[in-house]
């Protein structure tokens, strides 16, 4: 007998989040991928279980058509499937109400941006969709795909050209105010997504930038928000236990943790969804939860993806089993990255510390190093630079965040000798960072060269005793293996 497929006449009741999906869309998606479906669209979902109102979630892909499809396929139902050592649970969010591809449809994205009823529009696009230089944090003006957004000739193709073309649109409507918010790991993503709006609006021709800047400086607010659970990539291992939870086909479930965390500032410009009724926490210091979540959670995640793939781990939990990986992560916390940020009142430190190795450990998520430790020439820039020059200043060395970018590094450039899980992780710089090493006469002059075109900034660069002591372990991995690396940084 065939397994029916997920939909809206095989909706599994006891596990739909709420009895019928939305009617109206406020809500406009863009990175219709495992993180928001498995984080924003639970929490909206469940936020509307217990008050109703007009937030349905249009979602919509950049490129691929894959997710979209399917979940047309499925009547915009999919499964979200919860895994602890304990157990598994699945639930059904049903709070979307369209699926888009923006490459494919660029005009009904815009549009929808400028419909009277959307109110919000979302962004999950990972560090990197934001097309802007880690080195400044300002728009990447040498991006052809930048530049091409900006003549207008054509639809546009960045997340930022989408979002001003879609609020001039809005604005030209008469549609009335709407809120921008970034749930992307950037440090005070609020205000660099505003900041990345204003700086293409300032390149547009004289006439319709001043009056998109007018209208953008009195219509829209960018809040800032914390976003934090662990999502891995599915596979087919996923799909198969939510076909035998469920009793139904689901071509496209999501695996998350069952740890979620949303921090938000309350500046929305045209209402939101009752977001607080699903454990949503609005602060004012959302600042203080975001350097906690880079840095504590997102900073280590790095080192230990890096040492684990490097000591042929395939997974997370996997790499922090080994007791050096462990240490590093536990020296990483506690001597590079707490003493650098000011923990929110209503965290304590040890719990959170406490609650970080558990999540990591939790192996029926089966979180790959490879997805964690990708885009590493964009994540790292934001959570080593800024504590690895307050230690510098302070004259002290920051040995675990050497460890992450010589770790890296050799994840990287390594290429067949450092592993298969480090030769499948994808990055921009790869290529540029292969010829590095190639060229390189030493470890020093490679990560001389690499810290020297920006990686992680001009200042983190100009550090002589930092970028050396990167070269030493860079050495001690390539020639004695993470182990080795590891040892050395935890005695120094």
């Amino acid at each position: 007998m065939t397994t029916p497929r997920l939909g809206a006449a095989t909706d599994p009741a006891h596990a739909l989040l709420r009895p019928a999906p939305p009617e109206r869309t406020g809500i406009v998606h863009l990175g219709l991928g495992n993180f928001h479906r498995a984080h924003q669209a639970v929490h909206t979902a469940r936020a509307l279980a217990h008050t109703d109102g007009p937030w349905g979630i249009l979602g919509v892909a950049g490129n691929s058509t894959s997710v979209a499809t399917a979940m047309r396929e499925q009547e915009l139902r999919y499964a979200v499937l919860e895994s602890s050592p304990a157990g598994s649970t699945a639930t059904v969010p049903g709070v979307h109400t369209g699926a888009l591809v923006a490459a494919h449809e660029p005009e009904a994205v815009l549009d929808a941006i400028a419909a009277p009823d959307t109110r919000i529009v979302t962004i999950t696009v990972t560090e990197r969709g934001y097309t802007y230089s880690p080195r400044t944090r300002s728009l990447d003006l040498d991006s052809e795909l930048v530049r091409a957004d900006l003549r207008g000739d054509a639809p546009p193709r960045t997340t930022t050209g989408r979002i001003v073309r879609g609020l001039q649109r809005r604005m030209r409507a008469g549609s009335g105010p709407i809120t921008v918010l970034s749930c992307d790991n950037l440090g005070g993503n609020g205000r660099q997504t505003a900041r990345l709006v204003r700086e293409f609006t300032a390149e547009l021709p004289a006439p319709e930038r001043e009056e998109l800047q007018r209208w953008t400086d009195a219509s829209v607010t960018f809040p800032n928000s914390m976003v934090d659970r662990i999502v891995p990539a599915t596979t087919d291992a996923h799909r198969a236990e939510v076909r035998e939870l469920l009793g139904v086909r689901d071509a496209v479930p999501v695996p998350a943790e069952p740890f979620s965390m949303w921090v938000l500032e309350d500046d929305f410009a045209a209402g939101r969804p009752a977001w607080e009724r699903s454990g949503v926490l609005f602060a004012d210091d959302v600042e203080a939860y975001e350097l906690l979540k880079l840095r504590l959670l997102n900073g280590t995640h790095s080192l230990i993806a890096y040492l684990g793939a490097l000591d042929g781990c395939d997974t997370i939990p996997e790499a922090i089993a080994r007791p050096f990986i462990s240490e590093a992560a536990d020296r990483a916390l506690r001597a590079d990255y707490l003493p650098t940020l000011a923990v929110p009142a209503a965290v304590d430190a040890e719990d959170y510390i406490a609650s970080l190795f558990q999540r990591w450990a939790n192996s029926a998520l089966g979180h790959r190093t490879r997805q964690v430790g990708s885009d590493g020439s964009v994540k790292l820039a934001q959570r080593v630079p800024d504590p690895a020059l307050a230690h510098l200043r302070a004259g002290r060395m920051p040995q675990q965040l050497a460890l992450t970018v010589a770790a890296y590094l050799r994840c990287l450039g390594g290429g067949a000798d450092a592993g298969p899980h480090a030769a499948a992780m994808s990055d921009p710089a790869r290529e540029s960072i292969v010829d590095s090493m190639r060229r390189g006469a030493s470890s020093k002059s490679t990560v001389d060269e690499v810290l020297g075109r920006g990686l992680l900034g001009p200042e983190l660069a100009g550090h002589a005793d930092f970028t050396a002591r990167v070269a030493e372990l860079l050495d001690l991995l390539v020639r004695h293996g993470p182990k080795a690396a590891a040892a050395a940084a935890c005695a120094g």
